[in-house]
């Protein structure tokens, strides 16, 4: 024999010679049973392979999360940075409210009439930097417009009529340019 644990179990008693000789024989039954070309799965190793798998997944995804997070920070504060090296300043001159469209709401900021004819013209956009907004050059705006389209407002010097509803009543009533609200 040359299993040392079946030599101990016949040495103590705890087994006979033809148990010993009968677990040899299931054994060997089993051995010529299985196909040559079986390979024995590990089931343990597959599902360790699979968790690590997994693992190397969301570790993937959150290293491609953790990048886009600092490229958007280091955009934003790269806008912020022109906003605040370009900005036009607004003296105590500027008492007239002029009123814009941003993200479908109606906002405000005090200018002069010099600068709203600026803003007319198209030299000049709105840039909303820390909940504020300033004026900033034109070379400026299209700067930040390619970095992030939320951040401008452009007013082109020769805006294009919008699309005409139907069914809107006052479409035969136009709106003077100059009106103040």
């Amino acid at each position: 024999m040359h299993n040392p644990f079946q030599e101990q179990l016949l040495k103590a008693g705890l087994v006979t010679k033809q148990q010993v000789q009968k677990a040899k024989k299931t054994k060997h039954k089993k051995n010529k049973q299985r196909p040559k070309n079986e390979v024995v799965v590990d089931e343990t190793k597959l599902k360790a392979q699979q968790a690590a798998a997994e693992k190397a997944k969301r570790d993937r995804e959150l290293n491609i999360k953790k990048e886009e997070d600092a490229r958007r920070k280091a955009t934003t504060a790269e806008i912020n940075q022109l906003i605040n090296d370009h900005l036009i300043a607004r003296g105590q001159d500027c008492e007239m409210v002029y009123n814009f469209e941003h993200n479908k709401k109606v906002k405000r900021i005090y200018i002069n009439n010099e600068l709203k004819k600026q803003i007319m013209m198209g030299k000049l956009g709105i840039a909303r930097i820390e909940g504020r907004y300033e004026l900033v050059p034109i070379t400026v705006a299209e700067k930040i417009q390619q970095r992030n389209k939320n951040r401008i407002i452009i007013f082109e010097a020769e805006q294009k009529t919008p699309a005409v509803d139907e069914n809107d009543p006052y479409a035969d009533y136009q709106i003077p340019d100059d009106l103040m609200w």
